[in-house]
Order: structure tokens, then C-alpha cells, then sequence
């Protein structure tokens, strides 16, 4: 910790210490000693104590300095409001049409609820200065009465000068809540951004926001991606994703995330939604090399199966086995794995005992499932045990009815077994 800080920590104890003393204590200090006071009342926030310090110093030396330290503590702290405003507005009296006063004033008539003298002093204070923070001052009056127009166009004024995020950003809350010119707004954001360095992200979350009014899918995942540009924040990605899926544009989704992302995972199930195999069989390749989890092993196996044109193809079939049982000797027992192996192997009749007994096992896990009840109910046809299929797959049909293909290929073929 530096000297500094210890310092200021010290002397912000002893300001704090004597923060309720009353005002009349304080003449026992020093100007400097009184001045360091103020200063560190009004930089922890102690403004109601800040406002009386300097009070005492300007009733003291007559200096505004200490009279505009006092307007700002009662500003900011709220308190004393009217007391303040007779205070300045004799200071404006013996010191006519000083434009540091008028920029008291306003705020202080509006805290105190006075738009009509606010408005008053905006006026003078437009006739003598351009500066754009007088303009951004002078509009407050305006907003205040509901004069949106006017107080837009004073915004507008300071903005053009300066290209302030904040000066726009009000601008747009106006423009979209009150004078019902929402795609203007959008049309000044779009414009600042790409003609600016935007200094936050407080401007895409207003057009995020007012994209998501608007239902513009194209808006919103625009800004999704700038705010993952910024900043890679999972929850970002996620929308770029769910904006894509909105669009119906899965192609679009995996450029995206070829380009710009390191979340594979998602860019396979994304392979997997497309068929686009090869893609997948890589990346299940990378996953299972770098974490050894035999769930990718099981993956390769059915993706491997429905790569292939001949689903009867006798090596592509030993291919599929080898990385089933690979992948159950190292410990995948997911009942969606086991289903899939054990109707393989039944319906292909590579080994329908072996297929009945892992689909028993999916089962322990789900015994409600229909897919597996329906794959153990085809190995029963395939055993030649036609009441235990038929039994079984009526309970399918029962549950499921019969839009499903396979479901009601199934029924037709048990409901024949002699």
C-alpha cells in the first residue's frame, strides 16, 4: 500500500469521526484544514457534511468556489435544496447573468420540482453559450414538461459536436419511448457505430434491445456477434446459436463457429443435425484423443453406421461393433448407446442374444422407453418368441399409435409371426 493511500485512509477515519459534529465545531479547524475536509467528505459520498464545510467556507470568504462546492454537495446529496437555491440566487443577484450559476440553477429547480424556472434559466443559458454540455444541459427542462421534440433537438445539437455515446444513447430512449421514431433511433446507432470507436457495450445492448421490438432476427444476431467479438462470454454464443436455429439457418450457425469459436461441441451436434459425417468423425476423433472418453468411441460407431450408403456393407458393420465394444468395455452404459449397439446387432443378425441382453441393460435405466421396448420386442421376432413380440410391441403401438415408420413396419411383420 502506498504512503498516499495510508494517508488518505488515515485522514478519512478522523473526517469520519467527526462527521456528525455540528457545524460550529468546525471553526476550530483551518481554511486548508477545512478545505481538506470537504474534499474528503465529498469523496466518500458524505455530502450533507461536505455542503455544510463548504457553506462555512464561502459564508467565511465569500468565494464561489466554495459556493458552487456547496450547490454540487446539495445537489448530489439531495438535501437542503431550497435553502441552496435562495443562496445562489443571491449570488445571481449581486453577480448578474453568470453562466456557471445558470448551470446550477437547473438541476437544482428540477430536483425541486420548479420546471417552469428551470426552463427559465435553459433559456438564458441558450442565448449565451453552444457548448454542447450547455446544450445538454438546457434540455432537461424540456424532458421535464414533455417538450420532446425541443429537448431532442437540443440532444441532437450537442451531439453533432461532440458524437457523445451517452448525448445519443438518451436521444434513443426518447426517440423509441416517446416520440415513437424507433427505426431513427436504430438508423443514429448504426451510423455512430460504424463512424465511431464505440467506448461500451451500453449502445449494442440499446440496439440489441430495440432490434429485439422491432422482431429483426438479422439485427439481433448481428449484435450477439459484436458482443462476442468483444467479450467471449458463453451466453453470447449461446444467442448467436438459438438466433441461427430462429433463421432456420444451421449452415450458418457452423461457418460461424468454424470461424470464431473454440466450442466443438456444439459445432458436432451441429455436423450431426446436417449429416455432414466426415466433419463429425474428426472431431469425435480429436475428442476421444484428448480426453480418452469412451462416449466418443461409442459416437464414432453410429456415426461410422449412418455414413454409410450400404447399411448392410459386412466390413462397415465390423467397423461399428469394434467401436461398440470398445466403448463398453471401457465403461459407456448410457441406455441411448446401449439401445443402439443392441438393436444393431439384432437387426443386422449379427448376434441377437448379445443385442437382447444390452438392450435389457438401456432398459433398467428406462423401462417406460418405447425405442428400446421396441428394439427388445424385434428381437423377440427375430428369436422366434412371437407372443413375448407381440405382447411387447402392442404396448408400443398402444403408447406411440403408429405414425412412425419403423414402429408400424414392426407391428405389421410381428403381428404375422407364427
Amino acid at each position: 500500500m502506498s504512503w498516499n493511500r495510508i494517508i488518505i485512509m488515515v485522514l478519512a477515519m478522523v473526517t469520519f469521526s467527526v462527521a456528525n459534529t455540528p457545524t460550529k465545531h468546525l471553526r476550530v479547524l483551518s481554511q486548508d484544514e477545512l478545505i481538506i475536509q470537504g474534499l474528503l467528505f465529498e469523496e466518500y459520498k458524505a455530502y450533507e457534511q461536505s455542503r455544510q464545510v463548504f457553506a462555512k467556507l464561502f459564508d467565511e470568504t465569500g468565494e464561489k468556489a466554495f459556493l458552487f462546492r456547496e450547490m454540487t454537495a446539495s445537489l448530489l446529496g439531495n438535501t437542503h435544496v431550497i435553502n441552496s437555491i435562495e443562496r445562489l440566487k443571491v449570488w445571481d443577484k449581486e453577480h448578474p447573468n453568470s453562466i456557471e450559476v445558470k448551470r446550477l440553477l437547473i438541476p437544482l429547480y428540477l430536483t425541486n420540482r420548479q420546471v417552469k424556472e428551470a426552463k427559465a434559466e435553459a433559456e438564458f443559458l441558450l442565448e449565451v453559450s453552444t457548448e454542447a454540455k450547455d446544450l445538454d444541459l438546457a434540455s432537461n427542462p424540456y424532458l421535464y414538461s414533455g417538450e420532446f421534440k425541443k429537448a431532442l433537438e437540443l440532444l441532437n445539437a450537442a451531439y453533432v459536436k461532440t458524437s457523445n455515446e451517452d448525448v445519443l444513447l438518451r436521444m434513443v430512449v426518447i426517440m423509441d419511448e416517446y416520440t415513437h421514431e424507433r427505426k431513427k433511433a436504430i438508423q443514429l446507432l448504426e451510423t455512430h457505430r460504424r463512424m465511431n470507436i464505440v467506448t461500451s457495450n451500453q449502445l449494442y445492448f440499446k440496439l440489441l434491445s430495440l432490434y429485439v421490438k422491432e422482431n429483426n432476427i438479422d439485427g439481433v444476431l448481428e449484435m450477439y456477434k459484436v458482443l462476442y467479438e468483444n467479450d467471449k462470454k458463453d451466453e453470447y454464443l449461446t444467442k448467436i446459436i438459438e438466433a441461427y436455429a430462429y433463421k432456420k439457418d444451421i449452415d450458418g450457425a457452423i461457418a460461424f463457429l468454424e470461424k470464431n469459436s473454440e466450442d466443438d461441441k456444439i459445432l458436432y451436434d451441429l455436423y450431426k443435425s446436417k449429416k455432414y459425417f466426415d466433419k463429425a468423425l474428426n472431431l469425435a476423433d480429436k475428442f476421444y484423443k484428448k480426453d480418452n472418453d469412451p462416449r466418443w468411441l461409442a459416437e464414432k460407431a453410429i456415426l461410422t453406421f449412418e455414413k454409410a450408403k450400404d447399411k448392410n456393407d459386412k466390413q462397415m458393420i465390423r467397423q461399428v461393433v469394434s467401436y461398440f465394444d470398445k466403448a463398453l468395455a471401457e465403461g459407456v452404459d448410457d441406455s441411448i448407446y446401449l439401445n443402439y449397439y443392441g438393436y444393431t446387432l439384432i437387426d443386422k443378425d449379427i448376434d441377437v442374444k448379445k443385442g437382447m441382453k444390452i438392450i435389457s441393460d438401456a432398459l433398467v435405466q428406462q423401462p417406460d422407453n418405447t425405442y428400446y421396448l421396441d428394439s427388445l420386442a424385434w428381437g423377440y421376432f427375430k428369436e422366434k418368441q412371437c407372443n413375448k413380440a407381440y405382447d411387447m410391441m402392442k404396448k408400443v403401438v398402444d403408447m406411440e399409435g403408429l405414425d412412425e415408420p419403423e414402429i408400424a413396419e414392426h407391428w405389421n411383420v410381428i403381428q404375422k409371426c407364427q
